[in-house]
């Protein structure tokens, strides 16, 4: 098997469909690295993936909003194709297992609470927790 994990922002909502009597939610995550380029220019690099979770569970796609900060997690497929000019293109799917909501604009600086959801039979929440809530002392740690 082959596992493919992504962090990124969500190109615009997600959009809720019924194939065959069974619900997918389609959304698409950009992931940009920023790296220098031989000569020590700043350069940027913008991955996408188009993403497709099979899942009962729709009403996480009110969440799934664009710009949002998403973990997904699942099976990648990678497929080419040849565009209208006649050159060669390719994508990158992912058929989504795992969807971690992370965050995104707007939700104060990276200290909110997140929503995971999978297509096991549990669903999580997590929360960050800041310096200034832990409560125990620091020589008490157990290593």
């Amino acid at each position: 098997m082959i596992k493919m994990q992504i962090i990124g922002n969500l190109g615009k909502d997600c959009v809720v469909n019924t194939v065959n009597g069974k619900n997918v939610i389609n959304f698409t995550v950009a992931h940009t690295e920023k790296y220098k380029d031989s000569q020590g220019n700043n350069q940027e690099k913008t991955t996408w993936v188009d993403c497709a979770w099979w899942t009962d569970r729709t009403a996480i796609a009110q969440y799934l909003t664009k710009g949002k900060q998403v973990y997904a997690e699942g099976q990648p497929e990678a497929r080419s194709f040849q565009r209208n000019d006649g050159t060669p293109g390719s994508s990158l799917s992912l058929r989504v297992r795992e969807v971690q909501l992370l965050g995104g604009r707007g939700d104060g600086g990276g200290n909110y609470s997140g929503m995971a959801a999978t297509t096991g039979a549990t669903t999580s929440t997590a929360t960050t927790i800041t310096a200034g809530e832990i409560t125990e002392p620091v020589d008490d740690l157990p290593f």
